[in-house]
């Protein structure tokens, strides 16, 4: 059965009829020769042009709607798999977010102090219809910051699912899911922000942390 319409259009998160959104997919995606090439291309480039960065304010929406994302240069996981999930309905593959609970040993101790847990809640990736079928993709940690801390770099061919590094270089484990949310057809920007709250209250009341995760981080 086809995708819904509805992963084809723009949302008020993943606004990929926004000029900037539509001129990235398109420059990204110049000289692909079918829809797997192209869709490689743009985890790609929203993998490795916009560092993975939690001290952004997780409470305001322009670090979640793609096309501030995609200006600001930086974001967490949220805002980057909605940015690829935009460019590829600009692009014109179907696209929605999926969202998981994670443990996650990548964090800072500034972060980690803060959160109390290594536990993520919403922890997102891009779920991408290609070739018939719904394949998940996860841009939120750039190459520099994985081989920096020394973690495989998450790559993804556009056949099969890429979701997490299970173990870093070293066979230590690196990330698990502990628990699945759903996919959805824009970001739940609301229902996210009200789990912060009541779960992160020293994080959410920094509204943005200063300094530099890309410096910082530490495999917990």
């Amino acid at each position: 059965m086809p995708p819904e319409p509805t992963y084809l259009q723009p949302t008020h998160f993943i606004d990929s009829d926004a000029p900037a959104i539509r001129e990235f997919a398109r420059d990204v995606s110049k000289g692909a020769q079918d829809e797997l090439e192209r869709v490689v291309a743009l985890y790609r480039a929203v993998r490795d042009r916009v560092l993975y960065d939690p001290y952004v304010d997780i409470t305001n929406p322009r670090c979640y709607r793609a096309s501030d994302v995609l200006a600001l240069g930086r974001a967490y996981c949220v805002g980057k798999a909605c940015l690829l999930a935009a460019a590829a309905r600009a692009a014109g593959i179907p696209a929605r977010v999926g969202y998981a609970d994670v443990r996650n040993h990548m964090t800072s101790p500034r972060l980690y102090a803060l959160l109390g847990t290594d536990v993520f809640l919403w922890h997102s990736y891009a779920d991408l219809y290609v070739d018939g079928r719904w394949v998940k993709a996860t841009p939120a940690f750039n190459s520099s910051l994985c081989d920096r801390l020394g973690l495989h770099v998450l790559e993804f061919d556009g056949c099969s699912d890429s979701l997490f590094q299970q173990f870093d270089r070293a066979g230590n484990r690196h990330m698990e899911y502990v628990s699945h949310r759903g996919t959805f057809a824009d970001v739940p920007f609301e229902e996210i922000v009200a789990d912060f709250r009541t779960h992160y209250p020293a994080l959410v009341a920094k509204a943005g942390l200063s300094g530099d995760f890309q410096a910082e981080a530490v495999e917990a």
